[in-house]
């Protein structure tokens, strides 16, 4: 009896596949991946075979992509059968799906359609060996400049002089006009079928606030990207070198931390797959581990980032495809790395990197990025030349891969998945924060909290400042220094007993700390300010007359809240205004027990940046007298 060769599969298809097969006379589509890169694109265009019972996936992977880190797991992931490469080539199928070159994609028997993985081709890559297409990494002292990867024969045309591909997907005409001019054998396999990876995240544009409110993103606050393409000259990259002679991206993150509020920007990175494979996802998260701490996101870069893309308010970045799809959306784009050499000067991201504005290494960045986006006019490049049939994508390609296979389309109208909602991430900084504050009246503080070394004390004549430490920070030395103490979780977590448990224990253990803080949800804390009882800080919409002045109100005024956007800050932030009208001036106990009953009776109004807060302060009974 046969049972296949060694690690081949055997069902859906295989040597003895019709004895076990279930559907046995399926269309067979193979989709071929390179890396973690290529396999998003080819991810967008899969549900375009959902529920057609006429037609089998199968994946396999080339093995020729120097980034192969992560690519099985995601093939694993994806539920489809993975065909080793050998018996890939040597099984009947009726259509090829790849989104790159590299390997031999002449060997196998289907017709062969290959699509950009990203906006495009625009970048110069060595020449693929001939024997497998594979990269050649070799490259001598004034040699020629690389051809633009995809549009260059070598990637194009098999060994004999004939195109590669059945039909070579292109997004724009502007592509197929450098194609002709770099590739005339090729020309004739071109197929104008538009962007799913755009047209994904123009469908999503509507639910802009509910990516940001997924990322943490408060009311009034701005959300900054850092986004990185691979390779040593791009945002990420050390070879990219600024006048200073540091790492961009080095001296950034210093920047973010010093120069930005936590309460008025929340930042996030938005790395290429070939950095999180390439050096490892363990690895990026050590690099940013203090900025992560800061309250930087990472986001995930297969699921997230069109998402992130949506949400930001300005994106710093280079040369890579998610800045130029930033700029496509009309998002304001400060270029920190622009290695114009790696480009195709003919390309529209070319353009674009001549046009766009540059950072500054030397100015700062607050001020650019203010100036960024006060400023900021879309230039029309991007938007023009990402895709000349926005929306069509699915239609397009589905006709293209039946009309491929001869076959008759689906009677459905042919649809892509609309991008998933992400997660809830958190926005707390674990890292201590310097706290800014100033008393504007009676009641009424500004307060600014930075991750950063600034501000420095002094730096405000008319402003005091304050150290707030998270519980749960690696800077440990940090907790006996701290004014404040916070932490999130939710009220009825058994670890903690109760928030008024947990900041009865924090103040006992930290001598030197004034006020604890459990913040409760996204509007609402609990604090203990020492020697008094605990008080439960919510925040009202700012129009609100009758706000509640009990406990047993606080469901019904927090319900409102989130329905009634009230600006709401960080709970902690709160917590740190609170501490600083009672110390203001110093820490009489008479003085800060009268302004906590005026406050109890009144409120608190907190300013961060331009954001007015308006914050209830309401005693809570102690445990022992309920019931």
């Amino acid at each position: 009896m046969r049972y296949g060769r060694a690690g081949w599969v055997r069902v859906p298809v295989g040597d003895d596949a019709a004895r076990w097969a279930t559907r046995g006379t399926c269309l067979r589509v193979l989709v071929v991946v390179h890396n973690v890169t290529a396999a998003t694109r080819l991810l967008d265009v899969l549900p375009l075979f959902d529920d057609d019972l006429r037609v089998q996936l199968l994946v396999t992977c080339t093995g020729s992509s120097a980034f192969a880190a992560g690519t099985a797991e995601l093939l694993a992931d994806t539920g489809i059968p993975v065909l080793p490469w050998e018996q890939a080539a040597e099984t009947r199928v009726d259509l090829v799906i790849s989104a790159s070159f590299g390997g031999q994609l002449d060997l196998f028997s289907g017709k062969l359609a290959v699509l950009s993985h990203g906006v495009g081709y625009t970048k110069r890559l060595a020449t693929p060996d001939t024997g497998h297409r594979t990269p050649d990494t070799g490259s001598g002292a004034g040699a020629v400049p690389a051809p633009v990867f995809g549009l260059a024969p070598a990637w194009l045309l098999s060994p004999q002089g004939t195109p590669v591909a059945d039909a070579l997907v292109l997004s724009h005409p502007e592509q197929y006009e450098r194609l002709r001019v770099a590739c005339p054998e090729a020309a004739p396999t071109a197929v104008l079928a538009g962007d799913p990876c755009y047209d994904r995240i123009l469908a999503a544009r509507p639910y802009r606030e509910r990516f940001r409110r997924a990322l943490g993103v408060r009311p009034g606050q701005r959300l900054v990207l850092l986004n990185s393409t691979w390779s040593t000259e791009s945002l990420f990259g050390d070879g990219g070198k600024a006048p200073d002679g540091g790492d961009v991206v080095a001296a950034l993150l210093d920047r973010v931390a010093d120069e930005f509020p936590v309460d008025e920007y929340r930042f996030a990175a938005v790395l290429h797959p070939n950095i999180w494979h390439g050096h490892g996802p363990g690895q990026i998260r050590a690099w940013l581990d203090r900025a992560r701490r800061g309250g930087m996101a990472l986001i995930d870069p297969l699921r997230g980032w069109r998402q992130a893309l949506l949400a930001a308010d300005a994106v710093i970045g280079d040369h890579g495809s998610v800045t130029f799809y930033a700029a496509a959306l009309g998002t304001p784009v400060l270029l920190g790395a622009v290695p114009l050499d790696a480009l195709d000067p003919d390309a529209p991201i070319s353009a674009f990197m001549r046009e766009a504005p540059r950072l500054d290494p030397d100015a700062s960045l607050a001020a650019q990025i203010e100036e960024l986006i006060g400023r900021h006019r879309p230039l029309p490049g991007p938007a023009e030349f990402t895709t000349s049939v926005p929306g069509e994508s699915a239609v397009r390609l589905r006709q293209l891969f039946y009309s491929m296979m001869g076959a008759p389309e689906p009677g459905r109208p042919a649809s892509l998945e609309p991008l998933p909602l992400p997660g809830h991430e958190a926005a707390a900084a674990t890292v201590p924060l310097r706290v800014l504050s100033r008393v504007l009246g009676p009641g009424e503080v500004a307060i600014s909290r930075w991750a950063g070394s600034r501000p420095e004390a002094g730096s405000d004549p008319d402003g005091e400042l304050h150290i707030a430490v998270h519980e749960d920070t690696r800077d440990v030395d940090q907790l006996d220094l701290a004014d404040v103490i916070f932490r999130e979780g939710a009220p009825d977590d058994p670890r903690f007993g109760s928030p008024s448990v947990w900041t009865a224990e924090v103040l006992r253990r930290h001598r030197g700390c004034s006020l604890a803080a459990y913040v409760t949800g996204s509007s609402a804390c609990v604090v203990r300010v020492r020697g008094e009882a605990p008080l439960r800080l919510v925040a009202v919409p700012v129009t609100d007359a009758e706000a509640p002045s009990t406990a047993e109100d606080m469901s019904a005024a927090e319900d409102m809240s989130a329905a009634e956007d009230v600006s709401a800050a960080d709970p902690a932030a709160y917590a740190s205004a609170l501490h600083a009208w009672l110390t203001t001036g110093g820490h009489d106990p008479a003085t800060a027990g009268r302004r906590l009953a005026r406050t109890v009776a009144g409120g608190l109004t907190v300013r961060t940046g331009a954001r007015l807060h308006h914050v209830r302060v309401i005693p809570l009974a102690p445990p022992e007298t309920k019931g």
